[in-house]
Parts: C-alpha cells; sequence; structure tokens
C-alpha cells in the first residue's frame, strides 16, 4: 500500500471518496430534483452507463491504496433504487485500508434494507429530513410522502445497529420556523441533527442568496431555547461545525458552504453515476474515468491517470462564489449526491 500523500494544489489531500450508484430517486426534493424538470418523461442514465460494481470495486481499491482514500459514502439519487446495493458495500467493505463506509440516504427504503445493509458493512447512514410537518414535507419531497415514511427509517437503521445522522436543508421560506421543533425531537431521539444551508449545487434548484438561511442565524436560533456551546472537530476535514447542548454531550451540527466556506480543508473528490470524477460539489465538468476503466489500462496506470488530476486540483468554488457568474453551468446534485 502507498502511504505516500497525494496533494493537490492547494496542498490538500485526498481522504474521502463519495460514490453515486444511480440518478434516479423516488422523491422529487424541491432544492435537488424539482418535478417540473425530472417530469416521466426525464431521461435517466441507461444500466450500461453506469459503472458496474466490479468496476467500482477496482476503482474503490486504487484510490484506497495508492491514494490515500479512507472514508467511503454511497450517494445518489437516491442509492437505495440500486438494486443489490448491499453486494457493492460488501465488496468496498472487503478492501484493506477501507476505514469507513457511510450512505446518505432519503430513508424511504431502509425498513427493507437496513438489516442487509449492516451486515455487509455499512456503519452509518446520514438521512434526509426537511420538516416534521405532512404537509410542508410533502410538498418539499414533491410526492406527497410522509414524515413518518422517513422516521420508519430512520428506526430501522437504528434497530439494525447502524450510526444515524439526520440531514435538514433549510431554506428560507420554505421550513426555516421548524429548526427549533426538529432540533427538540432528534436530541430526544438520541440522533444527531445537521442543519445545511440551501446551496447552489447544479442549475434547477434556482438558488438565491437571498434563500439561506445562515449558519449564524441557526445557531442564534437554537442558541435562546437551548444555549449550545462549539466543541472542536472530529477529524481535519470535517464539513459541519459541531455544537454541544450546554451539560449535555447531545450535538448539534451546521454545514455551512455558502456563509462560512470551508474549501481550505476540503478533502473529498466525487464519482458521479456514469463514472465521472468531479473534484468539487460545484464543478462544471468531470473528468470522465469510465472510458480509461474500460479499455486495457492497468491499475497502475489508472492510479497514475487519477494522482495527476487530484494533483491538478484547484477547486475552491465556495470561497469565490461571490465572483463567480451566476448562470455558470454545475453538475446536477442529483448525479453526484452531496
Amino acid at each position: 500500500m502507498n502511504n505516500q500523500k497525494v496533494l493537490d494544489q492547494l496542498n490538500r489531500p485526498l481522504r474521502d471518496l463519495r460514490i453515486s450508484v444511480t440518478d434516479k430517486c423516488n422523491f422529487r426534493c424541491t432544492y435537488c430534483m424539482p418535478a417540473e424538470i425530472f417530469g416521466p418523461d426525464f431521461e435517466f442514465l441507461r444500466r450500461d452507463q453506469l459503472l458496474s460494481f466490479e468496476e467500482l470495486e477496482r476503482l474503490t481499491r486504487i484510490f484506497v491504496e495508492t491514494l490515500g482514500v479512507q472514508k467511503i459514502r454511497i450517494t445518489g439519487g437516491e442509492p437505495l433504487m440500486r438494486k443489490d446495493l448491499h453486494l457493492l458495500i460488501s465488496k468496498i467493505n472487503q478492501i484493506d485500508g477501507v476505514e469507513d463506509i457511510a450512505m446518505t440516504t432519503n430513508g424511504s427504503l431502509l425498513p427493507k434494507y437496513a438489516e442487509a445493509l449492516k451486515e455487509a458493512g455499512l456503519k452509518r447512514v446520514s438521512i434526509s429530513l426537511d420538516s416534521l410537518k405532512d404537509e410542508v414535507f410533502g410538498k418539499i419531497n414533491g410526492r406527497g410522502v410522509t414524515v413518518q415514511t422517513v422516521l420508519d427509517g430512520i428506526d430501522a437503521a437504528a434497530a439494525a445497529g447502524i450510526q444515524v445522522k439526520i440531514n435538514m436543508v433549510v431554506k428560507k421560506g420554505m421550513n426555516e420556523d421548524e429548526i427549533i421543533p426538529m432540533a427538540r425531537f432528534f436530541r430526544e431521539k438520541g440522533h444527531i441533527l445537521r442543519f445545511i444551508e440551501f446551496m447552489d449545487v447544479g442549475n434547477t434548484n434556482k438558488w438565491k442568496l437571498d434563500d439561506v438561511y445562515t449558519k449564524k442565524q441557526i445557531i442564534e436560533e437554537i442558541n435562546t431555547v437551548m444555549p449550545l456551546e462549539p466543541i472542536a472537530p472530529n477529524y481535519l476535514g470535517e464539513v459541519a461545525s459541531r455544537f454541544r447542548y450546554v451539560g449535555s454531550n447531545d450535538e448539534v451540527g451546521v454545514i455551512s458552504s455558502v456563509s462560512d466556506a470551508f474549501c481550505s480543508s476540503c478533502n473529498r473528490a466525487r464519482l458521479s453515476a456514469e463514472g465521472k470524477l468531479y473534484t468539487c460539489l460545484f464543478a462544471a465538468n468531470g473528468h470522465d474515468i469510465r472510458t480509461p476503466l474500460r479499455t486495457s489500462l492497468s491499475d497502475e496506470e489508472l492510479s497514475t491517470h487519477l494522482q495527476q488530476l487530484w494533483n491538478g486540483r484547484n477547486d475552491r468554488y465556495s470561497e469565490e462564489r461571490g465572483h463567480v457568474k451566476r448562470d455558470r453551468s454545475k453538475v446536477e446534485m442529483s448525479h453526484i449526491g452531496g
């Protein structure tokens, strides 16, 4: 195993690989896959355009053994719409050097799959839930899915022994009035809640800076009811600012790529559902990995190619956001999963 650090132009190592396994989702969340664009006639990727589990296993092994990746996160779309996903997790779990396998999901299919995922080696899930009110949540998810559907998924994951975190995207005019109820609810449930500032990922979610409810506003609001104190990151490059309710070990966090950018410590790469490598969540273009993967390149040649891509990386979109054209093309969230 090559333990030599692979660094980008800003001396950032690569530690976290996020693998999208599908661009499909059974929700149509307004800030990610709005129904008016991702409608019945929308053309999703064909099966042959997706990387196979064997290809994903090979790529992951190269990333871990020669580029320094330690953590894997499975994303989508909704990753559980990819058939037999537990088989991929089992393959990745057997790669020496993988320290952590997590998944981001809307939670709706977890009652069916949680046990198999845990058995395969999944350690953690981040489950998206933006409201505790059925009417609000049904509008947000674009499918009228009930809150209880997601709560059942949360309970199924916890019962299977998978560590659960909750992600709540906060958008002004949509759900900022539920910050305190959500904080209270998940503190009582014993799950860490992560508030996420509304981000300008992709080009279809009609993002406006005026719609962003900032980390400062979120923390100040909670602090008036349940006093908070900051706590240190779990590791270098952690994206969430962590806080503890005073007098307890109960935790809450905020992911604030808009108001408080963390580009300087970003150590993650994203592999899209069709096999493109993105070195930034807000990137306009990805690097085609599927084509070289499906030619006769050796593992060593693939590794060299991937190292060169990371060595050339200089992305810091969130720090430069104010100077970037608003209509610049960016990859959609449904292809790289956040």
